[in-house]
């Protein structure tokens, strides 16, 4: 057997450098890609020598092998991570090296969303020496009850797959799991291999064929005969289906067969936040978002759906409105996805553990000569006319001096090209955009919705332009974000600016939480701390009139950024229009500030959200918040199968 003499990270580098993926698209042609085209790495004592060691070496001898990027966070390198992987439908990711200790554990809020998204992420932590010859090292937590165990044992709830090297030798078994799980749709998430600092730099041979290129080829199962035939008899039986269109639609490439299929049976479809784009939003049968950020015309239909068909979702509290979306007493569930975990939620009878583009494949040719009934047809299209003319009203400019969000949302769809992807994950702007933003392609839309992290924005935006970039793809990338989130990560927009990656920026100033502001007046807490204010030594709260004179615009400025400012005034509209049109005039990373009211919301949806409210309280606001909630409660359905 032929060997080379190698460390464990100069191995591991090289190994993944020729790892591929492969898959069918939907037009039959097979996708070949790199699964990790690059890495991200901060370094420090516990990688520096080792992995950082390794990069060094690949860059000096082949630089196309194992390319490696700058970040500036660790868990903004995971956020990078995660928005090549959405834009390359999971088909790809990049590896997040970190440092023992602090580094290492930066990562975790990474690693937890990657696993709540079911999207591909790798993170190489450091971690402190295997032979504890130098215990404790500088970062290392000790804790006296289990000496072995170490700050990176906290990723094992947070990761799909974990596993410490601890002799070089391990590294074979470890990396090919590794791999596994990455390119497993049913499966993937966070892959954790934890490195200890002295294993990194340590030498062993190596098999020439674990360096080889290495094919994985995604699963796409079809069907069960017998759950086939399930489903396709409660279809038949229905009188007002529904379709729940989720993020495992976009990820087996079948928006086409979806389109195929509704177009032929008039079935209408309502998204998650991770379906946004299965389908235009102008499609006949595409209501829009459905649940908690739901619009009027899906959740009207959705409640009144005596079959829900759901399609590469998880059924999320949003997605479910916390379990009162679906209130036909009869109501039964087809849930089609390639995880039997999603396949039998709700204790539904009908699990169909499939990939979606083939259960829908066989489900198209099983009801060719289905056709929902006539009046069926007609409130469809009846509610979908109705909630687009909702839209267009609040999109209408009011000439306020401080535009609501609903207005800045319009300006950016009609400034933006239908091909643009919107990036966004936390705040009231995921609430806001499922409902209003009119999604023109299957990759236009991308809000991170199941850990909905603070921060995610820039980084993941970054992400999902490299994916673009990766496959000769320069659609603009627009970031939206609300201060809140940009304060809790911005600093990616360094990155930006030192790789010359465009993205567009727009910061949307509040001067507080406004989301969870509107939140707490909900159940009865006032808006109390979330207010961004001089602290009231007297009252000893946040709550007073002194606005923090943070300049954010100037911040972005510090970096580096091109800098549009939209001032207060009866034109912002009008000149955040100009501003992105400039923006994306230019080759450059801009960021356009501008400044809004908070407190003027978005269309009802009429979907509900359960935050539950103290039921005592000696707080005349909690207290009638609680007699609404119990209001809203009685609607709730523990049990939906």
């Amino acid at each position: 057997m032929t060997t080379r003499r190698m460390t464990v990270s100069q191995a591991l580098v090289e190994f993944l450098a020729n790892q591929w993926t492969v898959d069918r698209a939907a037009d039959g042609t097979e996708i070949r890609e790199r699964t990790v085209p690059g890495m991200f790495g901060i370094f420090g004592h516990g990688n520096v020598a080792g992995v950082g060691q390794a990069l060094k070496q690949c860059n000096a001898e082949n630089p196309e092998l194992m390319p490696y990027y700058q970040a500036r966070n660790e868990q903004a390198m995971v956020h990078q991570a995660v928005g090549y992987a959405r834009m390359h439908r999971r088909r790809g990711t990049y590896a997040s090296a970190a440092s023992v200790g602090p580094g290492a554990t930066n990562l975790l809020t990474g690693a937890a969303l990657a696993t709540t998204n079911r999207l591909p992420a790798l993170l190489l932590p450091s971690d402190t020496f295997a032979t504890r010859v130098a215990d404790p090292v500088l970062q290392q937590l000790e804790q006296p009850h289990d000496i072995g165990l170490t700050v990176n044992d906290a990723f094992r709830p947070v990761s799909k797959f974990f596993d410490r090297v601890q002799r070089p030798e391990q590294l074979f078994s470890i990396a090919l799991a590794a791999m596994r799980v990455l390119t497993d749709p049913a499966e993937t998430g966070a892959v954790t291999i934890a490195l200890p600092e002295d294993v990194q730099a340590e030498a062993f041979d190596v098999p020439v064929e674990f360096l080889q290129p290495r094919e994985w080829r995604i699963r796409r199962p079809r069907p069960e005969r017998d759950a086939l035939a399930l489903a396709v008899e409660a279809i038949r039986a229905a009188k007002r289906p529904f379709i729940v269109a989720g993020g495992g639609v976009l990820y087996s490439d079948a928006e086409q067969q979806l389109r195929e299929f509704v177009e032929a049976t008039g079935i209408p479809v309502g998204s998650s936040q991770a379906g946004g784009g299965v389908l235009d939003w102008d499609h006949p049968q595409y209501l829009g978002g459905v649940g908690a950020t739901g619009t009027l015309a899906a959740n009207r239909l959705a409640a009144e759906a005596d079959l829900i068909i759901g399609i590469g979702t998880r059924y999320s509290d949003f997605t479910t409105a916390s379990r009162t979306a679906f209130q036909n007493p009869d109501v039964r569930f087809v849930n089609i996805n390639v995880a039997s975990f999603d396949a039998y939620k709700h204790g539904t009878q009908i699990p169909v553990i499939a990939d979606a583009r083939e259960a829908l494949l066989d489900l198209h040719t099983a009801l060719s000569d289905l056709r929902v009934e006539a009046d069926y047809a007609e409130r469809v299209a009846s509610e979908k006319a109705q909630w687009d003319g909702i839209v267009d009203e609040a999109f209408r400019p009011s000439g306020l001096a401080l535009p609501g969000q609903p207005e800045i949302i319009g300006a950016v769809q009609q400034a933006s090209a239908p091909e643009d992807v919107i990036v966004q994950a936390a705040g009231s702007l995921p609430g806001d955009l499922h409902k209003l933003w009119r999604v023109r392609d299957p990759l236009g839309y991308h809000v991170e919705y199941a850990y909905s992290c603070m921060g995610y924005e820039i980084a993941g935006g970054l992400g999902a332009k490299r994916g673009l970039l990766a496959d000769g793809d320069d659609r603009d990338v627009i970031v939206m974000v609300g201060d809140g989130s940009y304060l809790m990560l911005n600093s990616e927009l360094v990155t930006a600016v030192a790789e010359g990656i465009k993205i567009i920026v727009i910061l949307i100033q509040n001067h507080g939480y406004a989301s969870i502001g509107h939140l707490s007046e909900t159940v009865g807490s006032e808006r109390f701390g979330t207010w961004y204010r001089e602290y009231d030594e007297r009252a000893r709260n946040f709550q007073g009139d002194r606005v923090l004179p943070v300049d954010l615009a100037m911040n972005a400025r510090s970096y580096g950024m091109d800098v549009i400012e939209v001032e207060p005034g009866a034109d912002a509209i009008d000149e955040l229009r100009a501003a992105i049109a400039q923006a994306k005039a230019s080759d450059r990373a801009t960021f356009i500030h501008i400044n809004s009211d908070p407190l003027i919301y978005a269309p009802d949806g009429a979907g509900w959200w359960d935050v539950p409210v103290p039921q005592v309280s000696t707080l005349e606001s909690t207290q009638r918040a609680r007699a609404e909630y119990e209001q809203q409660v009685a609607a709730q359905k523990p049990l939906l199968g």
